[in-house]
């Protein structure tokens, strides 16, 4: 008896390799992708100006990468500075102090676009909040009736994002997905609305552009798992067990044979200098840490700087 439909996801047209550098936008979901890839070496940056739920967002920050902050951008609440296009973590209680974060946060991000040859953006729900006509990428607690709050049209999400695949995202291998975190804030019917829209316009792009591919997080979780207990405590976001499942589902489509082929050496590895040992000045504890230069050693093309350092610190502590 078969108590689940699983998806079988065929490997996509953009993969993933050890010798890409990815940038990964969008909704918290990215951010968990993003550290799965982190974790497992790739060479990855992650929303440098913070979590980004909307489309329009997404496309106004690779917009605005290679453009400074200015101070007149800023907005001051009870002594905070903050942006509308940043997330909360970039406010400071100085106005010099939030431009110099948001700053150097548009510095690696242009950095990371034009180094990246491989972009992944998570869209997380076509519900937006206008501020003067300008969509808003985070509303800071400020009052409602400073905002207009609408339901972007799968045209216009379609779009946006044509014009940033075809501008900023120009010559890069594009993986979009629906974020599987449910937007309970939009109510249920609004959340399905909300979630349709994202999912047509996602397929309308991969049909307009080769080199656009999507990968269905949001249909594994809604689909596949399709249960209360893959979700956290907050009945919003996936559980661990969830997401660690999509990884594995994304790992096999998104990334490349070879790259499937040395990730279980990757995390043996990556997992090992995490460990501390019982006895650290021990020779045999010596002895596992050249085992391990070896082995990262074998992997030339994998960035084990920190790893490697590790490890050699540990040898020359105890030689």
């Amino acid at each position: 008896m078969k108590f689940r439909t699983e998806i079988d996801i065929a490997p996509l047209h953009t993969r993933i390799g050890y010798e890409h550098r990815t940038l990964a936008l969008g909704s918290c979901f990215a951010e968990q992708i993003g550290a799965r890839l982190a974790r497992a070496k790739f060479r990855v940056t992650v929303n440098p100006t913070g979590i980004l739920f909307n489309p329009l967002s997404i496309v106004e920050a690779l917009r605005s990468y290679p453009t400074p902050v200015g101070r007149e951008e800023l907005h001051c609440d009870g002594g905070r500075w903050f942006h509308f296009g940043f997330h909360g973590d970039f406010a400071a209680p100085t106005a010099d102090e939030a431009l110099q974060r948001m700053n150097a946060a548009r510095r690696a991000g242009a950095e990371a676009l034009d180094t990246a040859d491989r972009v992944v953006l998570t869209l997380g729900t076509a519900w937006v909040y206008e501020r003067g006509g300008e969509v808003v990428a985070n509303c800071h607690r400020q009052p409602a009736a400073e905002f207009t709050r609408r339901r972007l049209t799968v045209e216009e999400v379609t779009e946006a994002l044509a014009a940033a695949i075809e501008g900023p995202l120009a010559g890069r291998e594009v993986i979009l997905t629906v974020s599987p975190v449910r937007h309970l804030g939009d109510g249920l019917a609004g959340n399905a609305a909300s979630k349709a829209t994202l999912r047509l316009a996602a397929e309308q792009l991969t049909e307009r552009y080769d080199r656009v591919s999507y990968f269905p997080a949001y249909e594994i979780l809604t689909d596949d798992l399709r249960d209360y207990r893959f979700y956290a405590d907050d009945l919003v976001h996936p559980s661990p067990q969830a997401v660690a499942y999509i990884w594995e589902k994304f790992s096999a489509a998104a990334l490349t044979p070879e790259a499937q082929a040395l990730l279980p050496e990757v995390e043996a590895i990556a997992a090992a200098a995490a460990h501390r040992p019982r006895d650290p000045h021990s020779a045999a504890h010596r002895d596992f840490c050249r085992r391990m230069l070896e082995r990262i050693a074998a992997l030339p093309g994998v960035d084990f700087h920190a790893e490697a350092e590790y490890f050699r610190q540990c040898i020359e502590i105890n030689s």
